[in-house]
């Protein structure tokens, strides 16, 4: 899919590489999660290394994620089983070498995580695991309950602070990606809080920036989840596939006038159930597997239930948990729900779907090498083909870590290896004044995250579709021409280029596969579309 020329800008801001200040390195890489600090542990072997992120290493939204990662860790599980539940899952469209590849690594780099200091809850001396919906065998690795991401991060950011090649430059924001004529990646022009603008050459650069959950009204993602990275790869002319692709997570804690917090799809692996407002369970009603249904179901079947029901939300039910058990093993979420006054003995948990996980963005090959030269992506920024249309629980820290480490190795054993021999050129971008009238970007933003709920969300059909595409292609008339001189600004420009891709990839995708769910098309058309719709510049 060719996209309209006339929306296109090629850098956000003005440019000229004589009068700004210089970092030179080997590798950057962009994001600080599991993907990019594994690239960069990877990457930091053989090359000197800068890590940059938008906020603090701690912000990422591997630090948030709850329920696990997803190996095959016991012997009753096979490597076999879990790449079968990953095709199932991802609805015909997962690279089925890509699949392979991730699963038979996950074991070794998990015993690595332990190694390096990753406190996974253990049974008998053994990794403990525990069962989600989607998997046939009780294969997800947790720790300190349900903190995973945080005990992996933590591990992973202290392996990174004693590595002497690595340098870390927090409240970083990269604007852009710099290429040259023959659109090779030289680095990024970025903004430091401390120093303003400046640019960072790199022989190779790593996009590790996460995900697009913030496009969103509701989510379960931290404030820096904007899709800057898929903004900036497009604009650089980095092919993009599989944007109509994102997973709604089906239990987000619902409480009015308060930020949307993440309940564990591990609950519901371990007994919880749903209930509506009149206490009925009614998942058996939409799926055999009941509370155990892919993600997709589950949020499309309570959507349905508040709709019959009349109401905002549904509810899980934990009362037959036992309280101490409970608070040992959801720990986060225990104190969640008793700064709500919620007890879990007694009271039901709120709940509704929220948007959670981008499937799709930059494409990428086995060897996490995008369209462009010079250009790596991994993690959740990176459509590598593990997915398909669904995204298996747990399986994204897996591929994070498993791509992370791909990305890094191939920097360690790519020709263009040495910032010394840096070819950058003269760089003089400017960008015309704009006469038309100037929107609020805060304003922007919110309407922007309403409309994509409303009209780009769960469930899907054509003249919804269109309307957006209308209004955000009326923002962009009085957004994308502006200059801004900070993040607030070119997040609001970013979102707006990517949601306006994801609603054209959306209506272009007639069917209803996995997470993607057309109501005007509501079956599945492996005739025109057991395939991935692409984007370029």
């Amino acid at each position: 899919m060719m996209t309209d020329k006339s929306e296109f800008r090629r850098y956000l801001v003005n440019i000229d590489s004589t009068s700004t200040h210089q970092l030179f390195t080997d590798c950057l890489v962009i994001g600080a999660g599991i993907a990019g600090l594994r690239a960069a542990i990877e990457a930091a072997r053989r090359r000197s290394v800068i890590v940059v992120c938008k906020g603090t290493l701690e912000s990422s939204n591997t630090f948030k994620a709850q329920g696990g990662i997803a190996s095959v860790l016991d012997k009753p599980d096979t490597f076999e089983s879990h790449i079968s539940d990953t095709l199932a899952t991802g609805c015909g469209i997962c690279d089925e070498e890509v699949v392979d590849l991730v699963v038979r690594q996950g074991p070794e780099l998990i015993e690595q995580l332990l190694q390096w200091g990753t406190e996974f809850d253990l049974v008998e001396n053994r990794i403990a695991t525990t069962l989600e919906g989607g998997h046939s065998h009780p294969r997800v690795a947790h720790g300190h309950g349900d903190e995973t991401g945080r005990i992996i991060a933590e591990a992973l950011i202290k392996k990174v602070k004693q590595t002497t090649n690595i340098r870390i430059l927090e409240n970083f924001y990269t604007i852009d990606l710099l290429t040259n004529d023959s659109d090779q990646c030289l680095g990024i022009i970025g903004f430091d809080q401390k120093t303003g603008p400046q640019i960072i050459w790199a022989a190779n650069t790593v996009l590790a920036t996460g995900g697009t959950g913030r496009l969103y009204r509701e989510t379960t993602n931290p404030e820096g989840a904007t899709g800057d990275g898929i903004a900036m790869a497009y604009r650089a002319g980095a092919a993009l596939r599989d944007l109509e692709f994102i997973q709604f997570h089906p239990t987000t804690l619902y409480i009015a006038g308060a930020t949307r917090a993440l309940i564990t799809e591990t609950l519901r692996g371990e007994g919880a159930v749903l209930v509506d407002n009149r206490g009925c369970r009614f998942m058996k009603d939409y799926h055999e597997a009941a509370e155990l249904a892919p993600r997709d179901v589950v949020s499309r079947a309570i959507l349905a239930q508040m709709r019959n029901t009349e109401s905002t939300h549904v509810y899980l039910d934990v009362r037959h948990f036992e309280k101490a058990y409970f608070a040992k093993r959801f720990p986060w979420i225990n104190e969640l729900l008793e700064s709500f006054d919620i007890d879990i003995t007694k009271d039901l948990i709120p709940v509704r779907p929220s948007a959670h996980y981008m499937i799709g963005g930059v494409k990428t090959n086995r060897s996490a090498e995008t369209s462009i030269e010079n250009l790596y992506a991994c993690g959740e920024i990176a459509s590598s083909g593990l997915h398909g249309a669904n995204r298996l629980g747990s399986n994204s820290l897996l591929e994070g870590l498993v791509f992370g480490k791909m990305a890094g190795q191939a920097v360690g054993e790519s020709r263009k290896t040495n910032a010394a021999h840096l070819k950058h050129p003269l760089i003089k971008y400017k960008i015309p004044p704009s006469d038309r009238t100037r929107l609020d970007a805060d304003d922007v933003r919110n309407s922007l995250r309403a409309l994509m709920w409303r009209n780009v969300g769960i469930n899907r059909w054509d003249q919804p579709l269109a309307e957006a595409q209308e209004i955000i292609r009326f923002w962009q008339r009085y957004v994308m021409d502006k200059i801004f001189d900070a993040p607030e600004g070119w997040e609001c420009q970013n979102m707006l280029t990517v949601c306006l891709l994801m609603a054209q990839s959306a209506r272009q995708r007639q069917e209803s596969r996995g997470v993607h769910f057309r109501r005007d098309f509501p079956r599945t058309d492996e005739k025109n579309f057991k395939n991935h719709i692409e984007v370029t510049r």
